[in-house]
């Protein structure tokens, strides 16, 4: 009979301190560890992008009880009572407080997909224009870009030219090819020049800049690609959303009451 009632004691023991103990990860010189620390960190790494693993789970467990050894030894050393331990707190406090008050607005003031569409077709007609497909020679002197013109009139391919002559090494080693870009891309000298050309021309003389005498020739051009409004959904929803906070960040600065004069911006 007293083997019966004391088994039933420990079971019953056993089924208070099971859930208890299933809130804790661990404990740590008697003091326990809450999973709900656990929990929060795993939150903040998988909305980073991390995906939420196993391995990962593991690690974040193990570094939250090493926290836990670190924080009661840095308390017993009396740590939390220095006055650079509490002004660095009151930082963290106050910096904590304002992201959640720009999260909070964000989430109650949200950029929807109408929104976007409305500044893509904004962005999009503004982009009207031609697109151009160009290569080119850079050299320091104008004499030797003369020199490189009476070779090319005389035959020599454009691409070989480059690649041995222009001192431009990005666009050297493929030929001189600068790709597909607007007018506004280049230096006004370069743009000027380069839309006066037809498809298969090139300048007849030497074009100054800044960085030096070009010869330019004409590829391609084409009227100016713009990407889908898919493509580029998320980034416009993003910026959006940040001007938003920004301009309830000035709404709130311009309706306080202070006596304070900020900066020049």
């Amino acid at each position: 009979m007293k083997k019966f009632v004391l088994a039933a004691t420990v079971a019953a023991i056993g089924a208070v301190s099971l859930p208890a103990m299933a809130q804790n990860i661990a404990l740590v010189n008697g003091k326990p560890v809450p999973k709900a620390r656990a929990d929060v960190l795993i939150s903040q790494i998988t909305k980073a992008g991390q995906p939420r693993t196993p391995e990962m789970e593991a690690k974040v467990k193990d570094e939250v009880v090493l926290r836990e050894i670190f924080l009661q030894e840095a308390e017993k050393r009396g740590l939390n009572k220095t006055d650079d331990y509490k002004n660095q707190m009151e930082l963290a406090r106050q910096s904590l407080l304002i992201r959640e008050l720009f999260s909070d607005y964000a989430k109650k003031n949200p950029i929807t997909e109408a929104d976007a569409k409305v500044e893509y077709e904004k962005f999009k007609a503004q982009a009207s224009g031609t697109e151009y497909h160009a290569r080119h020679i850079l050299v320091e002197k104008e004499d030797d870009a003369k020199a490189l013109i009476k070779q090319l009139n005389g035959g020599a391919k454009f691409e070989d030219l480059a690649t041995k002559n222009s001192k431009d090494t990005g666009s050297a080693q493929n030929g001189g090819d600068l790709g597909w870009s607007a007018p506004d891309a280049y230096v006004p000298e370069f743009s000027a020049a380069m839309a006066k050309l037809k498809p298969g021309e090139m300048t007849q003389e030497p074009v100054k800049s800044q960085f030096g005498f070009h010869i330019i020739k004409l590829e391609e051009s084409r009227p100016q690609q713009f990407p889908a409004f898919d493509d580029v959904k998320g980034q416009i929803i993003q910026r959006m959303q940040q001007q938003k906070v920004a301009e309830f960040q000035e709404e709130l600065r311009s309706k306080a009451k202070t006596d304070y004069k900020f900066s020049a911006n």
